[in-house]
């Protein structure tokens, strides 16, 4: 009995990580596919159906879970979330438009930096060191996604973040995160990771459904009659196995450990922009996307 009880928690203590690895390539995959489509579709209309072909996957969790106890709590940090991830849902279609995958995906390490920055604003919570220094291998790492740029002086590859509209309408994603992720965690103590998660995505789809559709009200017609949404199945197909995962690795794992492998989907992300859309610069990119990595699982599992 001992003997059995020690696999199962030895199989539950590496799945998590397994899992974590496929929510990265799901997420990775996800957005390469979704930039594939951006050249000649409505970033509206793509950030509507990658959601909406998500839904047949999360369906089952959706109707089959069990409905566990909400209260007040879940209620309000699920409302307060829902519009500030519909607006993060829009701006990141746009940034993975606009910008490479290599110089957009890595700034959503900053997330933790934002957090930190909130928390010393109104707690007065104190830096850690090792947070401190995860700071600093945040901004080495910003520095070198564009050190291509320091031939035209030291401060090039900073002003080159700001030239690059992708970049910046990341970093505001990262900023937005700071904040959902922790109504998020909030939302699932008061609920289920799997709850969370399927009920979740279901309400973004449908309130992201009017904003959509008016947005993109010129392009719809064109959009039915060439049946283009097709191209958007396989996108919402790797978003959806994206979610699953993650909820199902959050609830059996340390959730900083979690986030930190996941986020190896920025690194994906940065092969893909080099192997699919031939972007320039992939070694200093990839190198500043290492550091960022690095400077990101430093900040969230500092005391």
């Amino acid at each position: 009995m001992r003997q059995r009880r020690d696999s199962v928690l030895l199989y539950m203590s590496t799945m998590w990580v397994f899992l974590s690895l496929v929510s990265a390539f799901a997420l990775a995959t996800s957005d390469a596919l979704t930039k594939r489509t951006l050249g000649k579709q409505n970033e509206y209309l793509v950030a509507w159906c990658r959601l909406l072909f998500a839904l047949p996957i999360l369906a089952p969790f959706a109707l089959f879970m069990p409905i566990p106890p909400l209260d007040v709590a879940f209620y309000s940090a699920f409302a307060l979330a829902l519009p500030l991830e519909v607006l993060s849902v829009i701006l990141y279609v746009k940034a993975l438009r606009l910008s490479p995958l290599s110089l957009t995906l890595p700034f959503l390490s900053l997330t933790p930096l934002f957090v930190i920055g909130v928390s010393y604003v109104v707690l007065g919570e104190e830096v850690s060191f090792r947070g401190l220094i995860g700071i600093l291998f945040l901004a080495a790492g910003s520095y070198v996604l564009n050190l291509h740029e320091l031939r035209g002086g030291l401060f090039e590859p900073v002003k080159a973040i700001v030239r690059e509209k992708g970049s910046l309408l990341m970093i505001l994603v990262a900023l937005i995160y700071s904040v959902t992720s922790s109504l998020g965690k909030k939302a699932i103590l008061h609920s289920s990771p799997l709850f969370f998660g399927a009920t979740y995505v279901f309400s973004l789809a449908l309130f992201l459904t009017p904003i959509a559709l008016w947005n993109a009200r010129h392009h719809v017609r064109q959009f039915a009659e060439q049946r283009s949404y097709r191209e958007l199945m396989a996108p919402g197909i790797f978003y959806a196995i994206m979610v699953a995962s993650h909820m199902i690795a959050i609830s059996a794992a340390n959730v900083a450990y979690m986030i930190s492998l996941k986020r190896t989907s920025v690194l994906i992300g940065v092969a893909y922009g080099h192997l699919i859309f031939r972007e320039r610069h992939i070694r200093e990119r990839l190198a500043g996307a290492i550091i960022m990595l690095a400077g990101f699982a430093l900040v969230v599992s500092a005391p």
